[in-house]
């Protein structure tokens, strides 16, 4: 594998989605992207799950120029207060900088009041549920399992396999037809897909 890739960051705090995220961390990992979390502080977060993890470093030490991706899960924190809205201004300096941020279901509504998401096609997990952030983009809502658009992918809370395609598509660890394998595979549970994965050397 690749050696070189810049870790991927994926953002972990407290209450976060545990099922949201697995797909893609794995599977990049496999295709030889380092991943890293980044947390608020580097003290230890319990997920939804409660699952405990211990950052590998604090969001105050995350560079957009060492990173090849951010991904922000969903957590009960996204429409709880503020606590994670340093996490969405972060996003927004990775996408400044060119490098690509994903979000996943909360994630997306912390986008939206970020104002990352009024000018970008983006979906969540339903219309109105960005919407009552007061966001402006309203008109770019698309009702699909995942989107990407100028270095932003967002999904909703049921579509973690959708994500991952995205994501590794994105980042080029799967392409083509070993990209809609591994979909098929992970999603549609087809078992022909797995012969193209294991030709590949991706099973």
């Amino acid at each position: 594998m690749n050696g070189t890739r810049k870790p991927v960051h994926l953002a972990v705090y407290d209450t976060l989605a545990d099922w949201e995220t697995g797909h893609a961390t794995a599977h990049l990992a496999r295709a030889g992207f380092p991943v890293r979390t980044v947390a608020p502080t580097t003290a230890s977060v319990t997920s939804v799950g409660g699952l405990r993890v211990q950052p590998d470093l604090a969001l105050a030490d995350l560079r957009p120029a060492d990173s090849s991706l951010l991904i922000l899960p969903g957590a009960d924190l996204w429409d709880a207060g503020d606590d994670l809205a340093p996490f969405a201004r972060a996003a927004r300096a990775f996408l400044d900088a060119g490098v690509p941020v994903a979000a996943i279901c909360g994630a997306t509504a912390g986008l939206a009041r970020e104002g990352l998401l009024d000018d970008r096609a983006h979906t969540s997990a339903v219309s109105f549920y960005l919407a009552a952030t007061g966001y402006a983009g309203g008109e770019r809502y698309v009702d699909a399992d995942a989107v990407t658009d100028r270095g932003l992918i967002t999904a909703g809370p049921t579509e973690p396999v959708a994500f991952a395609r995205e994501i590794l598509g994105l980042l080029g660890a799967y392409e083509g037809e070993v990209l809609d394998a591994w979909y098929r595979l992970f999603h549609d549970s087809d078992p022909r897909a797995y012969a193209v994965l294991e030709k590949a050397g991706a099973a």
